[in-house]
């Protein structure tokens, strides 16, 4: 058995597959986190309004409200929140747009489950550190863009818009080692806070992200390079 839940922490586990969802709540149970169950979406935003979550298990295919909606109504209200989707979907465009949404990472059903819950315990350990790291340095500018990492607003001459905390920790870490050239096995273990279990298209996709955000033509970019063999380099 894990930590006991208080120090492991409360999940939100949203699926309505009964089977699924009963071993799942048993095998966080005996890793020490107290977990919440929801069989829809609307029950999982009576569940997080009603509750102190420190992490969401969230399946995308749900009655009345999908993981989508679900996930969109999370991000506006809690940015800070992980969230782990669980797709049957193995379409590309699925996946994006649960990132783009506000997920932190996703499995694709089937997975085993040492995996998830190696992503969890990396997801739980990566809020921590989130939260450490943001408020060590609020603001940071570069060009005419200025990002505030204790509210995780950007402000770009087009827009103003939040990052996801994770965007946030991989901006800001990408910007505590600029001009180095920062493999993605580093990224994946200083931001991430895993050290397996987690596909190199996962950093290669929230780079992408950040060079929509800020790039003033993403498929030239200028501040975020790519490496070839290496990693990323971040040039202000």
């Amino acid at each position: 058995m894990g930590t006991n839940g208080a120090e492991a922490g409360t999940i939100l586990l949203v699926e309505d597959e009964e089977s699924l969802a009963v071993g799942l709540e048993y095998n966080l149970g005996e890793e020490g986190y107290r977990v919440i169950r929801a069989a829809d979406g609307v029950q999982a935003l009576e569940r997080f309004d009603s509750e102190p979550i420190d992490l969401i298990v969230l399946d995308l295919m749900l009655p009345h409200l999908d993981g989508f909606e679900v996930a969109r109504w999370v991000r506006d209200r809690s940015p800070q929140i992980p969230i782990l989707m669980l797709t049957a979907r193995t379409a590309p465009a699925d996946r994006v747009r649960g990132l783009e949404l506000g997920a932190d990472d996703y499995l694709t059903k089937p997975f085993h489950l040492k995996e998830l819950l190696l992503r969890v315990q990396g997801m739980l350990r990566r809020k921590s550190w989130y939260r450490k790291t943001l408020e060590q340095g609020a603001r940071y500018s570069f060009g005419d863009i200025e990002v505030d990492f204790s509210s995780l607003l950007c402000t770009t001459p087009d827009a103003s818009f939040r990052l996801t905390p994770l965007e946030a920790g991989l901006l800001k870490y990408l910007i505590e080692n600029r001009g180095r050239v920062v493999p993605r096995e580093e990224l994946l273990e200083n931001v991430w806070q895993t050290k397996a279990g987690v596909a190199t298209r996962t950093v290669d996709n929230f780079i992408v992200r950040l060079r929509r955000y800020f790039e003033p033509d993403p498929s030239q970019p200028q501040h975020f390079r790519n490496v070839r063999g290496a990693g990323y380099e971040f040039r202000p």
